[in-house]
């Protein structure tokens, strides 16, 4: 992906900044992108491994407001859920792009099923890689509500940690992830700013605040079964969605389910594999 696009929703949210990596200089109204979301704590650069393999698709790769190079939110503001599909819902109308194939990891799988589930214009295929459904809540609502609040209120904030360089802030990503050093530094080099003793990461911290809300699982069905597009789902076999299959298959009106080896970030560490899977499914929901 070697075009680097900003895009600058005016009248919107005090004129949010967002950032995306791309394998075309532009696209317009009448050359859409195939739309790439990223995951929780990912950005942009998680679809470089895919891009590389598919090369035919113009893709683009979005980095969420407060991840990657795009801007946070404003200092009173929280990452609610829903407001990410309000930042797509608004992309699409300033661009005007309507009946997308999006490509969605994990988060970014959810925040494309709730997209396509409420303005069906918008999404004509959708592709959830290592994603299924929505987190729901475990708890009451007002535990979830409390626990929220309390996150939200604790002081001082901590700071983020800092390093020496890109190699050290790429290993303390590899400690928690299931892919190697090569895709550690993917991310870690769009993920990270200078800071005085060396580079931090760049996303905004209050992502880690515990939610106050969860959807119920009823709701979340709800969601999943509203989603007019065809829907492929390519799960890892040893990812953390798989296990959900048997319960959520019959949420959706047209899914086609894919399984292949490997853990959550089946789309860098098995991009090939992930990437006939995809083109394989594209090429039939085209017939």
């Amino acid at each position: 992906m070697d075009h680097s696009l900003n895009f600058s929703l005016a009248d919107y949210k005090n004129s949010m900044q967002l950032a995306a990596l791309a394998n075309r200089p532009a696209f317009s109204s009448t050359a859409q992108p195939v739309l790439c979301l990223h995951g929780w704590l990912d950005n942009a650069a998680s679809f470089i491994p895919l891009a590389r393999c598919l090369p035919q698709l113009p893709l683009l790769a979005l980095d969420f407001p407060g991840h990657g190079k795009s801007a946070a939110r404003s200092s009173d503001a929280h990452y609610y859920f829903f407001d990410w599909v309000e930042d797509l819902v608004a992309l699409c109308q300033q661009q005007g792009w309507q009946q997308l194939t999006i490509i969605g990891h994990s988060m970014g799988g959810m925040v494309a099923t709730a997209l396509a589930a409420a303005f069906p214009e918008l999404v004509a295929r959708l592709v959830l890689i290592d994603s299924l459904g929505f987190v729901t809540a475990d708890n009451s609502s007002s535990e979830q509500l409390r626990q929220g609040i309390i996150s939200r209120l604790k002081t001082p904030a901590r700071r983020k940690p800092s390093y020496p360089n890109l190699n050290a802030a790429a290993k303390a990503r590899l400690a928690q992830s299931d892919f190697d050093m090569q895709h550690a530094l993917l991310l870690a080099e769009r993920g990270t700013v200078a800071s005085q003793s060396g580079i931090t990461w760049h996303h905004d911290y209050r992502l880690r605040v515990k939610s106050v809300y969860r959807l119920t699982a009823d709701q979340a069905e709800q969601l999943c079964q509203a989603v007019e597009a065809p829907v492929l789902a390519i799960l890892a076999k040893d990812g953390p969605f798989v296990g959900k299959l048997a319960t959520m298959q019959s949420w959706y009106q047209q899914l086609t389910v894919q399984q292949i080896s490997g853990g959550h970030h089946c789309h860098m560490t098995a991009a090939e594999e992930v990437a006939g899977l995809l083109k394989a499914w594209l090429d039939f929901a085209d017939c």
